[in-house]
């Protein structure tokens, strides 16, 4: 732990109220130079987790505003230092002049991520914890907030240790084999040693196969919006996101780059994109949006496939020559649209080309034929199926107290290289190799899970995770 006292603000910008945190040695000594209470007794004489009432003064001791001072000793606070919290009025003056009188009085300000680092440093929690905390100020659908309450109870952690007491003593059998080979004793029976690497395969298995879904809660599940030009696609996107996000004109190619858009619907994130449209040009730069649309294609976990019904059989089949293939493995959606201006022969012959281009091109595309819409972009018909649709297809898992799923990309390389270093040892344990080669691997595998809790990390490894906190946590 450092010796230095650090302060900053705690909350947003734009509110009432704001909230001015100090912690380390100095943290009570650093308040009492700018904070008067009107009991008349210094913060030094309080006992911890108090609210004290009174007045904050700049460096020139001149009043800058009535507060509500919080006490926090040590090690009874979130970073396990002397903890001090200032709630004053939320000026954009007073707070930068309280934050200066803080600095002048011996405090300096913190880097981003500092407070959790000196949590995570003082043991209050560990690293995959740490890193949750970001996960939560981030969450920005029930899905993404339940991962992360998860794993800053310590649902992940929990996990965790039960991966490394098997790990350990996995280990702890085939170094006793060891100590015990060159006497020919058969310590421990090595179907008994298979059986246990198995069971920590298994759930580091269940660990890194959670990471598709994790990441896409957290980031927002990807639905890529894809057809021929002049369809309706940005037009759909605006009224999926419930705001004109893409510009919407009748000049084919208007969308030439990706426009993304992000929506939360029933508790679930989702990340639109809207791509530019597939056609034959010899526009450079529009051709440059169609390599981009299929590489966002490819990406995607859901893809809706807009159709304008007066085009031609020709032109649908061209697109979803392109587009189907792409889709393979993916959740699709026919979307007929401008249902408010074709007639119902158009819009049913649109709907049976589309089936027919599917079963034609796209046989490993996810399709139901009970996912086909006619709809209007223009004026929200049928919007509700879509996002029906989009909910049912991201097939959550259920989100039960102890559900346990990776969010995170160092946790997910560090875990699947564990993965690896276990499979190594079942295939060594098969084939009966010696136990050090064995117990080589083993080790690799417990560093690679003590890395995610942070019982292995250099400086380097905390600044990087850190320094994309918010300042202030």
């Amino acid at each position: 732990m450092t010796n230095d006292t650090i302060c900053a603000l705690a909350t947003a910008q734009g509110g009432a109220l704001g909230v001015v945190r100090i912690s380390g040695s100095r943290a009570v000594e650093i308040a009492d130079k700018v904070f008067v209470a009107r009991n008349g007794r210094p913060l030094a004489e309080s006992k911890s987790h108090t609210v004290i009432f009174g007045d904050v003064y700049d460096e020139l001791r001149e009043l800058l505003d009535e507060v509500l001072v919080t006490i926090m000793r040590a090690p009874h606070s979130y970073t396990g230092e002397d903890t001090v919290e200032i709630s004053c009025h939320a000026s954009p003056y007073v707070l930068r002049q309280l934050l200066f009188a803080l600095i002048e009085s011996g405090a300096r300000q913190a880097a981003p991520g500092e407070f959790t680092m000196r949590a995570f440093l003082s043991g209050k929690m560990d690293l995959s914890r740490a890193e949750a905390v970001a996960d939560l100020i981030a969450s920005d659908s029930r899905a993404s907030h339940h991962f992360a309450m998860n794993h800053l109870k310590g649902g992940f952690s929990r996990e965790l240790k039960m991966l490394r007491d098997k790990l350990l003593k996995l280990t702890s059998l085939m170094e006793l084999e060891l100590d015990f080979s060159e006497e020919d004793v058969t310590f421990a029976d090595r179907s008994e040693l298979q059986q246990l690497s198995l069971e920590i395969d298994t759930m580091i298995s269940r660990l890194v196969d959670s990471f598709s879904v994790g990441n896409a809660v957290k980031n927002g599940i990807p639905v890529a919006i894809v057809g021929e030009t002049n369809t309706g696609k940005s037009t759909l996107l605006n009224a999926l996101l419930h705001e004109e996000r893409a510009i919407v004109s009748d000049i084919c190619g208007t969308t030439r780059d990706t426009v993304e858009g992000n929506m939360t619907i029933a508790g679930i994130s989702f990340r639109f994109i809207d791509t530019a449209g597939v056609r034959k040009t010899t526009d450079v730069v529009e051709q440059m949006g169609i390599e981009r649309t299929l590489n966002e294609l490819e990406k995607s976990t859901i893809a809706l496939w807009v159709i304008d019904p007066t085009m031609a059989l020709e032109t649908i089949e061209r697109v979803a020559r392109q587009l189907l293939p792409l889709c393979e493995g993916k959740k699709l959606a026919i979307l007929v649209n401008k249902c408010d201006v074709a007639d119902a022969i158009t819009l049913t012959r649109a709907m049976e080309w589309g089936t027919q281009m599917i079963a034609k091109y796209g046989n490993r595309v996810e399709w139901d034929k009970d996912n086909a819409w006619a709809i209007s972009a223009k004026l929200g018909t049928n919007i509700d199926k879509i996002e029906d649709f989009l909910v049912e297809s991201a097939a959550l898992p259920s989100l039960s107290a102890d559900t346990v799923v990776v969010t995170n990309v160092r946790h997910y390389e560090a875990l699947s290289n564990a993965l690896s270093d276990i499979r190594r040892v079942q295939q060594a344990l098969s084939d009966g190799l010696p136990g050090d080669l064995v117990s080589e691997d083993l080790r690799c595998c417990i560093r690679h899970i003590s890395e995610i809790v942070g019982e292995i990390s250099s400086s380097t490894v905390l600044n990087n995770i850190f320094k994309n906190f918010c300042i202030g946590k």
